[in-house]
């Protein structure tokens, strides 16, 4: 099997794109980054492609890393093509810190990894990735969802970096990277893919999304812990979820964190159901 590297995310995306499409929950990580390598390339400072083709020259898997974050595989049409997905990575000599994929190509990816580098790995995160394509109805709270502007880019920014540090606590300090996203996405007034809950004049509740191909990503989801517990982000949430059903970027998208049972029940009870699970791994050398 060969691997092929690229560095134009739109040739990345012609190739790769309907291996990930043929599956667009399951790809909706993959599909996002790329779509936004290719739309705003400001958003990353370094990336790097890969595709592996089989002997007939179909593309067979898919993977793709930002700096500092890990490999993100695309779901693959063969198991082999996992391993020599993590052959060709290595032979690139990108500084790889781990590998987010789906249950269980984490393993094997890490398992060939390991076989080539002598390092190990650990699951830091176990995550339920959900799909929607209709919203139940939901208990209503007190306020109303508005779309984000440049005015809430510094409360945007707190949520967001708040976000990181609560529920992506193994995960490099992005600061930097938030800001530059927020300064890409605020530039579009009509839709800037973050919405807030308002109670009385005072946001209380973040939801942000991403259309892609095959789809929309929700995420990410942040209600400070004084406003927790009164319904506002699955009133958000499944405002933003209808609207954009409704204007035809669906069905929806988003990840979840496992070991959290209420975002959990928040999104079901929404409507998301649960298609599969994905692994955060780290790599540990020594």
């Amino acid at each position: 099997m060969e691997v092929r590297s690229f560095d134009d995310a739109g040739a990345f995306l012609r190739v790769a794109g309907p291996l990930a499409l043929a599956d667009p929950a399951r790809n909706n990580l993959l599909l996002g980054i790329c779509g936004a390598l290719r739309d705003q390339p400001g958003m990353y400072d370094r990336f790097h492609l890969w595709a592996a083709f089989d002997d007939a020259g179909a593309v067979a898997g898919a993977a793709l890393m930002t700096e500092p974050y890990g490999v993100v595989l695309c779901e693959p049409a063969t198991g082999e093509a996992v391993e020599a997905l993590a052959e060709g990575v290595h032979d690139s000599a990108a500084p790889v810190p781990g590998v987010v994929a789906n249950v269980p190509w984490a393993e094997r990816f890490a398992r060939r990894w390991s076989e080539l580098t002598g390092a190990t790995s650990r699951v830091t995160m176990l995550q339920g990735i959900y799909e929607l394509r209709a919203v139940e109805s939901v208990a209503p709270a007190p306020g109303a969802p508005r779309v984000a502007s440049v005015r809430d880019r510094s409360l945007l920014h707190d949520w967001l970096v708040a976000f990181g540090e609560e529920a992506l606590r193994d995960r490099p300090d992005d600061r930097e990277r938030v800001g530059r996203s927020l300064d890409i996405r605020l530039e579009d007034g009509d839709d800037t893919g973050f919405w807030l809950w308002e109670r009385d004049g005072r946001a209380v509740s973040m939801s942000g999304h991403t259309t892609i191909l095959g789809g929309s990503r929700i995420g990410p989801v942040y209600t400070p812990p004084s406003e927790r517990g009164r319904g506002y982000a699955t009133n958000l949430v499944a405002a933003e979820s209808a609207w954009l059903l409704e204007r035809g970027s669906g069905p929806c998208f988003l990840y979840t964190d496992l070991a959290n049972p209420t975002s959990n029940a928040i999104y079901m009870r929404i409507g998301y159901e649960r298609i599969c699970d994905s692994e955060d791994r780290a790599f540990v050398r020594g």
